[in-house]
């Protein structure tokens, strides 16, 4: 159609183009389409018509100037892409009247299309020289927002760098990681894919195979890629094709069965209602453009007479297809002929269906773009007041510029640029289900919107329905996640979402799924059974409820009170000559310091603290040294006896009772002057052991000086050397009740204890050293008990015939 300018239109009415073959012998054969008419491209195309009528019956919009339009098919192909690109610039000469006024008639200021992103580039590579601006509604390309190769490139429908990232994020959103990915062998597959591919990359997505096929390819080669589709463990599959692409790969696919797959779509063919006939797609999701209504656009569609039929090959062809009848006098074998009788009104196709327009959106948004920049280059002012001027010469170059500032609204819908040409990205999240009666129906379940803040993209406003009809979102994953508790091993020569889990090592945790390392408890904790937190370690120590404790407690008792029944024993039978015949006021002492024995040993049990630490190894020195300075001061008293006996002998005045209170004095004060130098200088105290075992603490008296320690030790051990040396010594010395013998006995256990102490103390871990220090000081207080009291108690109590003064003289004189 003429006009005062000229906008072209690029749409592809058929899908493909016959193959020529040249021979170089003769003329080649034009480019033809070939195929049925593609009805999505028609509606384009009859879109664009529609929008320009109605730019032209407006007042506001151009008012007076009236728009034509040049449209062609491209055929989705790049060749005949090329050949329309001429067919712009072949228009670009002017044409004149006979009234000799200079019109602009047939000149391209402006070019709608093409409907693919490879076509859009052939043409947009040739126009671009011209300056001709390019508005594209279907070409979503990347590579076409690069203004250093596409400076006149535009289009409404947002870049598949936006698509791209919304796919990946939507299969993030569902937990999917090992996916397949399958592609159009164009420009617009190859990138879009490409995209994506890196997107995917950043979101953590694994891609186990990706495959690329057109449809002019050998049937072997779209076979292949079905085979691989079917033998792959991915679930998921994503598909960034062309409509065209993907029926005749599901064509293949409906061929043999395979396993449900969950596939996700690009805008290109997700909104396709005719592919909604391949049943095992349902459940499908992807994005597609916004729904929109364009008010009369439907009357429009149907306003098709059947001479207008005639009159066009292109509406003879739709016509043709859609009543299945010929229009040529000859009918067919199969066709009736076209008698016009044919009630397009009634007719159910994509031609005739306005319920979802959404691309057709694009087209009459991107034809009101070029509108409004031919208006603000012609005319001045806006709306009704506007004036233009129609006869004014304006340059593509013009309407480039201007077109790279529009920003308004067309029923409710906002058109504007940005500086790569691309609007804002907005996106319906539709899903394939399945009603009841099994017709398979696009459902929008919600929206993406580009420009909201990251993790507020995505508005899930609908239940989803997956592959095979389940409300259960499908796993699709190369391992499975790892628990908490466990951490991520990647398996050798695989991607990183195939991996192996592995137990956090000892002392480690993770508390997320997934987790790629695990992490130390502090020193205090350690994990627990699940090995996904840390608890706080248990505190161990040797306590009056612990088993141990209580029986050695027990034992403690039961020392002490022996200890203090003999003394009572002793006491009732004090004026017997088994009690008065070894010094019995060394004796009484040696009890309540065995007695004071036993009992230290209780300040071993419980938790420890400061007083505690510091109580029980002074206690534990000084009542030990009090008892062997009383055995020290029997044994000299035995042998001082013996020496007294000599004639002329006067020794034991210088050993009498006063002698033997202040040697045991001296003896005990020197361990207390050790200990209070000890407890002065460096004294125990409570420290929390967490080295020895790794999952728990050991609550224990540190000991502050070890040399401290160590003397305390030391000075018993050399007292008790020593008071073994002498009762070795008088063993054999004449004894009314061989009391050096017995001594040497308890000496002999005493320093056998003791000496294994040292090695099992320093070998014992955690709260068993205190237990083996305990023992030490119960066996040690029992061997004293044993070997110099119960023979007497014995004598006392079982013997009492043995316990007189005349058995004393007849064995001495024996």
């Amino acid at each position: 159609m003429d006009g005062d300018f000229i906008i072209g239109g690029s749409f592809a009415l058929h899908a493909s183009m016959n193959t020529v073959y040249n021979n170089y012998t003769s003329m080649p054969e034009s480019v033809k389409c070939k195929g049925s008419i593609d009805t999505p491209g028609l509606r384009f195309s009859r879109a664009m018509v529609f929008a320009i009528e109605e730019i032209n019956n407006s007042t506001e919009l151009l008012p007076g100037i009236r728009l034509g339009y040049q449209i062609y098919d491209s055929c989705a192909s790049v060749p005949v892409a090329v050949h329309v690109a001429f067919q712009f610039l072949n228009s670009f000469d002017p044409v004149f009247y006979t009234d000799n006024n200079c019109s602009q008639s047939g000149m391209v200021v402006a070019v709608v299309g093409d409907s693919g992103s490879t076509p859009s580039i052939s043409i947009s590579r040739l126009i671009s020289s011209f300056n001709i601006p390019q508005v594209s509604h279907f070409a979503t390309c990347a590579c076409l927002s690069d203004k250093q190769q596409y400076p006149n490139f535009f289009r409404t429908i947002p870049s598949d760098q936006f698509q791209a990232e919304a796919l990946a994020k939507l299969i993030k959103h569902f937990g999917w990681t090992w996916i397949g990915a399958v592609r159009s062998d164009s420009d617009y597959g190859n990138n879009g894919m490409a995209s994506f591919l890196e997107a995917a990359q950043r979101e953590g997505i694994c891609v186990e195979y990706s495959v690329s096929f057109y449809r002019t390819h050998p049937q072997s080669r779209i076979q292949r890629v079905a085979d691989v589709i079917r033998r792959s463990k991915a679930v998921v599959v994503v598909a960034f094709a062309h409509s065209g692409d993907m029926k005749i790969l599901l064509e293949e696919l409906s061929r043999e069965p395979s396993p449900p797959r969950q596939w996700i779509g690009s805008e290109a063919w997700v909104t396709n209602p005719e592919l909604t006939r391949f049943t095992f797609c349902a459940g499908a999701i992807g994005f597609g453009i916004p729904k929109s209504v364009i008010p009369g656009f439907r009357d429009f569609l149907l306003n098709l007479s059947f001479s207008e039929v005639a009159a066009s090959p292109v509406f003879t062809e739709f016509w043709e297809d859609a009543f299945n009848c010929t229009l040529n006098k000859i009918p067919a074998a199969d066709k009736k002929v076209c008698d016009g009788t044919e009630d397009i009104q009634n007719l159910q196709s994509q031609y005739t269906d306005t319920s979802e327009l959404r691309i057709t959106n694009m087209v009459y948004k991107a034809v009101y773009a070029i509108a409004h920049a031919i208006h603000n280059a012609v005319c001045k002012g806006k709306n009704a007041t506007a004036k233009c001027d129609k006869l004014m010469k304006i340059e593509p170059k013009q309407v480039l510029t201007q077109l790279k500032k529009v920003n308004f609204s067309q029923n409710g819908y906002d058109v504007s640029f940005n500086a790569n040409g691309d609007p804002v990205a907005v996106y319906e999240l539709v899903n394939w289900q399945k009603s009841e009666s099994g017709i398979t129906k696009i459902v929008t379940v919600g929206l993406y919107y580009a420009s909201l803040p990251v993790g507020q993209e995505f508005r899930i406003n609908r239940n989803i329905t997956w592959m095979e009809h389940s409300t259960k979102v499908p796993v699709s994953v190369c391992s499975d996640s790892c628990p908490p508790g466990t951490r991520k091993v990647l398996q050798k020569g695989k991607p990183i979402c195939c991996y192996d889990c592995i137990l956090c090592p000892e002392g480690e945790i993770s508390n997320t799924t997934d987790s790629a390392d695990c992490l130390p408890c502090y020193k205090e904790f350690w994990p627990n059974a699940k090995k996904d937190t840390c608890v706080p370690k248990p505190v161990e120590f040797l306590s009056f409820q612990d088993i141990l404790g209580i029986i050695l407690a027990t034992v403690s008792a039961v020392g002490a009170c022996l200890a203090i029944i003999t003394a009572a024993i002793f006491f009732c039978h004090r004026t017997t000559p088994v009690v008065r015949a070894n010094n019995s006021e060394l004796s009484f002492l040696l009890l309540i310091s065995l007695t004071l024995c036993f009992l230290c040993s209780l300040t071993f049990i419980g938790a420890p603290s400061d007083w505690s630490c510091m109580l029980r190894h002074t206690s534990f020195g000084i009542t030990f040294v009090l008892c062997i300075s009383c055995l020290l001061g029997k044994t000299i008293v035995v042998l001082m006896a013996f020496k007294a006996t000599l004639p002329g002998s006067n020794v034991m005045k210088w050993f009498g009772p006063p002698q033997q209170r202040m040697t045991v004095m001296c003896f005990t004060f020197i361990q207390v002057l050790i200990c209070t130098i000890w407890l002065v200088l460096s004294p125990p105290f409570p420290m929390k052991n967490l080295t020895t075992y790794k999952e728990k603490i050991i609550l224990e008296c540190a000991l502050g000086s070890a040399f401290g320690f160590w003397a305390v030790l030391g000075y018993i051990g050399l007292l008790a050397s020593f008071c073994f040396v002498l009762a070795v010594l008088a063993r054999k010395l004449p004894d009314n009740f061989n009391e050096a013998k017995l001594i040497t006995f308890s000496m002999l256990i005493f320093c056998a204890v003791w000496i294994t102490f040292i090695p099992a103390y320093v070998s014992s871990p955690g709260k068993f050293t205190v237990v083996v220090e305990i023992f030490a000081i119960l066996a040690s207080s029992f061997g004293l008990m044993m070997c110099i009291f119960a023979p007497k108690c014995f004598i006392i109590l079982f013997k009492p015939e043995k316990n007189t003064k005349k058995y004393l003289m007849n064995k001495n004189l024996s």
